[in-house]
């Protein structure tokens, strides 16, 4: 039942992103804002079918901690999911992501458009000024720049290294900075096929107060993501007893992805 749900939301989601890809394309010509709503509308449509296709939603906790205007949220990353879920959390996200992206036809361009914040990795330290200049012309415009400091996805209990980009944001931006630990791993696991029923737990944290030095602020910022993740973890296991079959109860890494 899962294989079949899965493969009909993979079916719909594609079908209706080749749509919107097309669709938009006047938008390329249009102010930067809509292109931000066009997104809206076609993420929000790809939260429906998560719901009624996959029987998948997600809860929101913690928003009290999330100020308004510009801000940096770096937060947790187990999958694709986490890339879908901003455009409905605050009014106008700029991501931190690797320039490679723009290059793909029609994708790249909209996230041109909208104006995230590309990294050129192959650029060394020049690629990190440019990071923090992006993301100062963000913070101006009062956005809400989002950084994956892990820079790649994680299964669910596991770490991966806490790069140093979000570091220099820390210092360099006159701005709030939280913390976001979730659970979407234990239902959408990288590069899965197959997406589980349930509710993913996103959880906004207290924000990181200024002054630390680098390896006191890398260290905060490791071990509150981290343990807040392992407990939604765990709380996923509680919650959805039919995710032990395809975790590990003690470390809540995927160790069986048999269809059900």
């Amino acid at each position: 039942m899962i294989a079949i749900r899965s493969l009909a939301y993979h079916v719909l989601f594609i079908g209706w992103t080749l749509i919107i890809s097309l669709g938009y394309l006047p938008l390329l010509l249009c102010p930067r804002w809509m292109m931000q709503r066009a997104a809206y509308v076609w993420l929000g449509l790809a939260q429906i079918m998560q719901r009624w296709v996959l029987g998948l939603s997600y809860e929101v906790r913690g928003l009290e901690n999330l100020p308004a205007g510009a801000v940096l949220i770096a937060a947790k990353h187990q999958s694709a999911w986490d890339t879908m879920v901003f455009h409905h959390l605050v009014a106008d996200p700029a991501f931190v992501l690797k320039k490679e992206l723009l290059s793909i036809p029609f994708v790249g361009w909209y996230l041109a458009k909208s104006g995230q914040v590309a990294v050129d990795r192959k650029a060394g330290m020049k690629a990190l000024k440019y990071m923090v200049e992006g993301a100062h012309a963000a913070a101006a415009e009062s956005r809400q720049i989002i950084i994956f400091p892990e820079g790649h996805r994680q299964a669910p209990g596991t770490t991966g290294d806490y790069h140093s980009g979000v570091a220099m944001l820390y210092a360099g931006l006159d701005v709030p900075l939280v913390p976001v630990a979730l659970n979407s791993g234990m239902f959408w696991g990288r590069n899965a096929f197959l997406h589980y029923p349930g509710v993913i737990t996103l959880q906004v944290l207290p924000p990181i107060p200024h002054g630390l030095n680098r390896r006191a602020f890398m260290d905060r910022l490791e071990s509150t993501i981290e343990t807040a993740t392992r407990a939604l973890e765990a709380e996923a296991l509680q919650r959805f007893p039919y995710l032990t079959a395809r975790v590990s109860p003690t470390s809540a890494t995927p160790v069986d992805n048999s269809v059900e």
